[in-house]
């Protein structure tokens, strides 16, 4: 298969999705997130990992683990889909492509999903979960918090909250194509119109909205990361395709993080689309990224 094939199939799929959206505009909520889950298709199954359910923290996850990975070592990863879709299952494979290229462990959560649970129901999901772990004799140095588009978010506001409440945090933090931005302020969300085929500028206020809950106000440091106090904080990696709605967010993090005196990566990559490492073992690009990131980490 030719390196570019793999990236068609992701472009495919998000052109796909956005002529399904744009036919039926009314698609219920049940309905978005059954044409979440085929969020999995572009990723080729993990070799040589296992899956397994387990509840941690009272939240349903599923582990994913690696022949010969190192126990000790977890990454709790915030799957995508806008805060309302998206599931552990969504994102079993990528999951497992991650844990076996760090050889480690990832802990993928079903974190209660909006408008439902408003924020800050996923933050404190994983911070439960976080907790969780080190109560089971975990040590923080060995705990990783990932995620990709909204997970991001989720796994930047745990790691502030953790800081925040004198909770040891994690080692580093993994953000894939992160949204933080719920003031939908980034210029590149705007512009990116023919470059990016998935994330629809429209709906962003409506998705926000159903975040917030009506509750909390856009600006708020935790449900807004841009407007966090960053001293402190882990050690980021952040990845981005050049041409994504996303990618002024990614700037734009890295660049509040840098302020602050953190060590973070910014991985940004041309061409690609939103989340493209969920292309792992279909395009070079993604494994490439993928081994980028091990070596970081």
């Amino acid at each position: 298969m030719a390196p570019d094939d793999g990236l068609h199939f992701l472009a495919n799929l998000y052109k796909d999705w956005s002529v399904r959206m744009a036919v039926e505009p009314a698609l219920s909520l049940s309905a978005v997130r059954e044409l979440f889950e085929e969020r999995q298709r572009p990723t080729m199954e993990p070799e040589d990992v296992c899956f397994r359910s387990e509840t941690v923290g009272g939240v349903d996850c599923v582990w994913a683990v690696p022949a010969g990975a190192d126990l000790r070592k977890v990454v709790l990863w915030a799957h995508g889909g806008g805060f309302i879709a998206g599931s552990a299952a969504s994102h079993r494979k990528l999951g497992g492509h991650v844990a076996k290229e760090l050889n480690v462990t990832v802990l993928l959560l079903d974190y209660r999903l909006a408008p439902e649970h408003p924020f800050p129901a996923q933050m404190e999901d994983f911070t439960t979960a976080y907790c969780e772990l080190l109560d089971r004799g975990f040590l923080s140095e060995n705990l990783t918090l990932g995620g990709d588009s909204a997970g991001s978010s989720v796994a930047v506001s745990t790691a502030l909250n953790l800081r925040d409440r004198g909770i040891p945090g994690p080692r580093h933090i993994i953000c894939f194509s992160p949204w933080v931005d719920v003031e939908l302020m980034s210029p590149s969300l705007w512009t990116s119109g023919e470059t990016d085929y998935l994330v629809p500028r429209p709906s962003g206020p409506e998705l926000v909205a159903m975040f917030l809950g009506g509750i909390t106000p856009a600006d708020d440091p935790l449900a807004n990361p841009l407007y966090a106090d960053f001293a402190g904080f882990p050690r980021l990696y952040i990845n981005v395709g050049s041409g994504e709605a996303l990618l002024d967010d990614a700037r734009r993090l890295h660049e509040r993080a840098l302020a602050a005196g953190v060590d973070s990566t910014l991985s940004q990559v041309a061409g690609m689309q939103h989340v493209f490492p969920i292309l792992a073992g279909r395009a070079t690009e993604a494994d490439e990224e993928l081994k980028r990131l091990a070596q970081w980490f």
